[in-house]
């Protein structure tokens, strides 16, 4: 039965109430898993929005090694170097404070000029104190956030954060419910075909995310918020910014696909590996389109960066091709399935 999840051949013949009650039951399963998950990340949610917001931090330019017309940038980078100075001033009042309380306690030198001595010494006490208390005030966490404009929204944009990553790591599970329901549908040829895309397509999906996230996600940030940034208080609002990445690192995902289609027309007969290869020139116009289009910068470097794992992928897809269809040939697949007619038809003198 559906009910029980079995796995269901190509021959069986289900109403349409058991194709119902099968997906009710793979999308219950979805839905737990993604629960799972999302409570997973809820729980550790500090970690992941630490995680989302590390390429922010690290585009900004406060070790003084950049150029920097940003007013915000200029404010924590003096923040931190006055702390700084505060830090290193502090020692030298107090020594500054003991040479002249010794100097004091000369008696060579007139009792005004010693009482003038101890005044100077308690003032410079007195400021080595300040001085250390403006250190410790001075704030050391300078590495700028994505700020919240509405009252719930610190609440939401966790929520949502929490909920991406969460379908993110649930993301195998669902698929293979998806694959595993649509897979009845596919004729045997068909079925050798799908079961091994099943596996491959997420394991490419979450290698683009990876790849777009620790390679190209902190370029395209860099350049959006250092454009121009002389004339603007940048501020970033958290919402933007997680919407921004999301829909980002999912475009460079689903690019990451590229075997999949390569693998499918050339397996279902569409075109050839030697025809690919013939039209190479016209798939690398449509990679740097798709480049420009997921990547929302007009900086050539992250377009490059995007364009070139794709590039090989494509290479890569043409020879895996070429290689199955030389110890596989799609003729062969198709002698293997074709059926008797004979036999089917009951044809007397065949049986004999």
């Amino acid at each position: 039965m559906a009910t029980t999840l079995r796995p269901i051949s190509h021959e069986d013949q289900l109403s349409l109430v058991d194709h119902l009650d099968e997906l009710r039951h793979r999308l219950i399963i979805c839905v737990i898993a993604v629960g799972i998950t999302f409570a997973l990340c809820f729980w550790q949610s500090d970690l992941v929005l630490e995680i989302v917001n590390k390429p922010i931090e690290t585009t900004q330019r406060l070790d003084g090694t950049g150029k920097t017309a940003d007013p915000l940038e200029q404010t924590a980078r003096f923040q931190r170097e006055l702390g700084q100075q505060l830090r290193s001033l502090a020692p030298t009042l107090g020594g500054a404070a003991a040479a002249t309380a010794a100097a004091a306690a000369n008696s060579d030198l007139s009792a005004a000029e010693r009482r003038e001595l101890r005044t100077l010494s308690r003032d410079l006490i007195e400021a080595q104190k300040q001085t250390v208390q403006a250190a410790r005030a001075t704030p050391t966490n300078l590495a700028r956030k994505p700020v919240t404009l509405g009252v719930a929204e610190p609440f939401t944009a966790t929520i949502s954060v929490a909920f991406y990553a969460g379908l993110l790591l649930a993301l195998p599970i669902v698929l293979y419910q998806l694959f595993a329901f649509l897979l009845p549908a596919f004729t045997p040829r068909e079925r050798t075909l799908a079961v091994p895309l099943m596996f491959l397509g997420p394991v490419l999906f979450i290698a683009g995310v990876l790849f777009a996230y620790f390679v190209v996600l902190t370029r395209a940030v860099e350049f959006l918020q250092n454009f121009n940034d002389d004339n603007f208080d940048i501020l970033l609002q958290a919402k933007d910014y997680y919407r921004f990445s999301v829909m980002f690192m999912a475009a460079i995902g689903l690019m990451f696909q590229i075997p999949l289609v390569v693998l499918a027309i050339t397996r279902l007969g569409i075109m050839t590996p030697q025809q690919l290869r013939k039209n190479r020139g016209y798939v690398l116009l449509g990679v740097a389109v798709l480049a420009a289009v997921a990547t929302p910068t007009p900086d050539p470097v992250t377009m490059l960066l995007s364009m070139a794992p794709l590039v090989v992928l494509f290479e890569l897809s043409i020879l895996l091709a070429a290689w199955l269809n030389r110890i596989r040939p799609l003729d062969a697949d198709d002698d293997d399935l074709e059926p008797d007619d004979d036999a089917e038809s009951g044809d007397p003198s065949h049986a004999l």
